[in-house]
């Protein structure tokens, strides 16, 4: 007589997330839309104009005390409500937005700003070879913020602070709530990355595209390595590096 074969348990069956429902998906995508860098400029901007201030000289230039301060108070307004809002989900900014530790960031950041520097020049060489119409600004208007040495040195610390920190915060945020209720990290980067690049038009159709493209490079690094360190990093230093270069040249 053969022995009975040995009775084996059944494997438990996945978890089930559970369902997300239509009330999620739409509190996700207003706080992405508060977040997205718009709203919260049109409140600063509102408000320093109601204070008598200014974006623009009487030459048509950029205001740098106003750009400047839009820039910071906007810093602070977004980044508090992103903290206000991983708050209300009983959320870590560190778990979601750091998972690594610094020390492995810092290398992969540094190496993002050559990176960096090497995406732009590719898209802008394509852009000019295939449609140069879209360098519709012949002038940055952002030099006109380096001027004087003071403002550039100015202008070198809001980069770092609104640019490196700020902007990656706010692209962390999104792709997070995209890949927790609206879609996927993937769907949150064809959609904030063409955002991003909007925010820089008025450096001209070329840098704007240039800009999201470069945007979604950072995204995809942090989709990869789940923190925005590195992106924080290699954006901080990229945005430097050209303030710096605008500085020695004049």
């Amino acid at each position: 007589m053969e022995p009975a074969p040995p009775i084996t348990e059944p494997t438990p069956a996945a978890p089930i997330p559970p369902a997300i429902l239509p009330i999620e998906r739409a509190a996700a995508a207003f706080e992405v839309l508060l977040c997205s860098g718009y709203p919260t400029q049109i409140v600063v901007f509102t408000l320093l104009a109601s204070l008598g201030l200014r974006p623009t000289l009487s030459n048509g230039e950029f205001n740098p005390p106003f750009i400047f301060a839009l820039t910071l108070l906007d810093t602070v307004l977004l980044v508090g409500l992103i903290l206000f809002f991983f708050r209300a989900h009983g959320e870590s900014l560190r778990e979601q937005l750091f998972a690594r530790p610094l020390r492995q960031e810092i290398p992969v950041g540094i190496a993002l700003v050559p990176v960096s520097f090497l995406v732009i020049a590719i898209v802008l060489v394509l852009v000019q070879t295939v449609a140069p119409f879209l360098r519709n600004v012949p002038h940055n208007p952002l030099s006109d913020l380096t001027k004087t040495r003071v403002n550039t040195m100015v202008f070198a610390f809001v980069v770092i602070v609104a640019g490196g920190v700020r902007e990656e915060i706010q692209r962390g945020f999104a792709l997070r709530r995209f890949e927790q209720y609206l879609g996927g990290g993937g769907v949150g980067l064809a959609v904030f990355s063409p955002l991003f690049g909007l925010g820089h038009v008025s450096q001209g159709y070329n840098v704007a595209l240039a800009t999201a493209v470069l945007g979604a490079v950072w995204g995809a690094v942090f989709l990869h390595r789940r923190s925005v360190a590195a992106p924080m990093i290699g954006h901080a230093g990229f945005d430097l590096a050209q303030v710096l270069f605008v500085m020695g040249a004049t």
